[in-house]
């Protein structure tokens, strides 16, 4: 079994740095979400803007995978290819970003919504990210990895939404994806034990149905397997005594989104 890296502090301001990458360039594509623009242009926007700031895209080629991010509307859950598809009033659009850079890598997602979505649409993506929040608050040394999905579960299934356990968060590294897994579920007191130098990334992926997924035949796309919409939010966390390190930040996306209300 591969085992779980622990990372200097030195190490972690590297992560940082791919982190603050991967966050800025998902405030720049938050400009540019309005109905109309093919989801295309915003891979685009998005490879061009990491490749300006001293970056490479890391999901581009990962595996095979032939864009810069992941982009999935509505029903996807994750891993969806960017294209042709315009964006309509009322869609939202996960939207998932890898950087690279000085050999570290970074990694985030957000739900974006198109216009002004539907009400369930809205407490779908309010207690997504209360999800992720919770399962950041376990993220210290001395919590287990099935304390951090079991805050997730918990919350989401309150609000009888889907949990996802096909798919699952990541240690992060040198590597994209490193031990160890961190699910979106489990049981209290279970699992491997946090310690401080590990970096994690939690990411719910919560359906507003039932929790079971389609694995599409392009082998990346996965949507929801009753139709209904997804919401998915990732933040790279140092687990890190008192309260857990966030190495990425929402802040570029919540600015552009004040200003777009404010205007």
């Amino acid at each position: 079994m591969p085992k779980i890296n622990y990372r200097t502090a030195e190490e972690i301001e590297l992560i940082r740095q791919s982190c603050q990458l991967v966050s800025k360039t998902l405030g720049e594509i938050a400009k540019l979400i309005e109905p109309g623009v093919k989801t295309i242009e915003l891979n685009k926007r998005a490879e061009t803007f990491i490749r300006d700031n001293g970056g490479v895209p890391a999901f581009l080629n990962y595996n095979g995978f032939p864009f810069s991010l992941c982009i999935s509307p509505n029903n996807q859950v994750v891993h969806g290819f960017p294209g042709k598809y315009e964006l309509v009033p009322g869609d939202i659009i996960s939207i998932d970003c890898g950087v690279v850079m000085n050999k570290y890598y970074g990694d985030s997602a957000y739900t974006f919504a198109v216009g002004e979505p539907r009400e369930e649409i809205k407490k779908l993506m309010q207690v997504t990210m209360e999800c992720l929040e919770l399962g950041i608050s376990k993220a210290v040394p001395g919590m287990r990895i099935g304390d951090v999905g079991y805050a997730v579960q918990e919350h989401a299934e309150k609000f009888h939404f889907g949990v996802v356990k096909e798919l699952v968060g990541h240690g992060v590294g040198t590597k994209l994806h490193e031990k160890p897994d961190v699910p979106n579920y489990g049981k209290r007191g279970s699992g491997i034990k946090l310690e401080e130098g590990m970096v994690i990334a939690i990411e719910p992926m919560i359906n507003a149905g039932r929790a079971g997924v389609r694995f599409w035949d392009d082998g990346w796309t996965i949507s929801t397997s009753d139709g209904k919409p997804s919401a998915h939010y990732e933040h790279t966390v140092a687990v890190k005594k008192g309260k857990a390190d966030i190495l990425t930040s929402f802040e570029h996306i919540e600015e552009v989104l004040k200003e777009k209300i404010n205007s």
